[in-house]
């Protein structure tokens, strides 16, 4: 492999950690300098899927996997997501991205654009010729750690692309735990997805395209409903609470309103990831924060009282208090490596809610069944 083709173009960079670290390595994506969180992804594929994650946002993610962008970045056809395989969401989410390597090609007949490309494109920066896996090490150690990608010499001023990013500094390290996330991934009005026979209202925390997709496959009508919206208004048979980045304890109102205007329904519902911290706090249940979370493809969680395993697709920092589950719900999944409430449903009513990932893009197909147990139960 002739490794001047790869790096011939790359200007210098640093990574600066808030634990007074850095690391020295060369500049992909856009000449701009950004701050966010330190997270790490296990994955060896599904960067994009990754990157446009909108419970990334704020965070710059680390991939553990030595090669990233063999495969290139799959088409978008704007206008109709549906058929964007690879992407879920408009555009990328993360702050910037730290590699081992990069490729710069794209030869796979979806690969229809570079990963660095793309990334310039977007105006998100990154750092390859970084140590990954002692960069990982410092982030499972440290817990919450913050970083900066700071480019050699003098990198071009960018408008911030995302609402909360205003409320930071520009010499700042961005926490964005510290900030209210959901206005910058929600909709901002309703909007009919798709029509079917059983309709499914979507509460967008910053909802991943595939759980869309999903539903839709399975003859459902969709409506995508932002995430302060008047839910009183929203007429439908079930309800879904989306995944999303952030604290679950900063999310304004919501698990108010959810508890107000969707729990006294006792229509069947669904909640992903920070849905489903969201419902658990409606319920009454408390939410604890993770040394460093769990973001990978690659979680063991036993299903109970069965004990039945499944590899799940995960990615989030919060988890559900084990001891405050409420008495009128049971504990339905528990982590396989460290015990963290997984999942939990209601004793009597259709009410399911999980930590990972069914509709897993990236990641396993191991728990889809999870979508067909909530339809069949509308």
């Amino acid at each position: 492999m002739n490794k001047k083709r790869f790096f011939k173009t790359h200007r210098k960079a640093i990574l600066k950690l808030s634990n007074g670290q850095s690391f020295k390595g060369r500049l992909i994506g856009a000449d701009t300098s950004v701050s966010g969180e330190m997270v790490f992804n296990t994955g060896m594929l599904g960067y994009t899927e990754a990157m446009t994650d909108p419970s990334y946002l704020g965070q710059i993610l680390v991939f553990s996997f030595c090669l990233i962008g063999n495969y290139g970045i799959p088409a978008f056809q704007d206008g109709d997501f549906f058929m964007s395989l690879g992407h879920e969401s408009a555009g990328i989410k993360t702050q910037g991205i730290i590699v081992s390597d990069i490729f710069d090609g794209a030869y796979h007949h979806d690969g229809t654009q570079k990963l660095e490309d793309w990334m310039c494109s977007q105006n998100v920066p990154g750092i390859t010729g970084i140590d990954t896996r002692k960069l990982v090490q410092i982030i499972r150690e440290s817990g919450t750690l913050f970083g900066k990608i700071v480019p050699e010499g003098n990198p071009k001023e960018t408008p911030d692309k995302f609402e909360f990013l205003s409320n930071f500094k520009k010499d700042e390290y961005v926490n964005p735990s510290k900030s209210l996330l959901l206005p910058s991934v929600s909709v901002k009005k309703p909007q009919v997805i798709s029509k079917g026979r059983k309709k499914i209202a979507v509460v967008d925390c910053g909802v991943k395209w595939n759980i869309l997709r999903m539903l839709s496959d399975r003859n459902c009508a969709v409506e995508l409903v932002p995430w302060d919206w008047d839910f009183s208004k929203i007429n439908a048979d079930a309800w879904l609470i989306s995944n999303g980045p952030g604290d679950p304890k900063n999310t304004a109102d919501l698990s108010d309103r959810v508890k107000k205007y969707i729990i006294t329904q006792n229509k069947p519902i669904l909640g992903i990831c920070l849905g489903h911290q969201i419902l658990s706090l409606a319920a009454g249940a408390k939410t604890i924060k993770l040394n460093h979370g769990h973001r990978s493809h690659n979680q063991p969680v036993f299903s109970l009282p069965d004990k039945r395993a499944f590899m799940t697709s995960q990615n989030h920092r919060y988890a559900v208090e084990r001891s405050s589950i409420p008495k009128d719900f049971r504990l339905w999944f528990e982590n396989a490596n460290d015990g963290s409430v997984e999942g939990i449903r209601h004793k009597t009513k259709p009410f399911l809610s999980v930590q990972f990932h069914p509709e897993a893009s990236s990641g396993p197909n191991d728990t889809a069944w999870i979508m067909d147990e909530f339809i069949n139960s509308i």
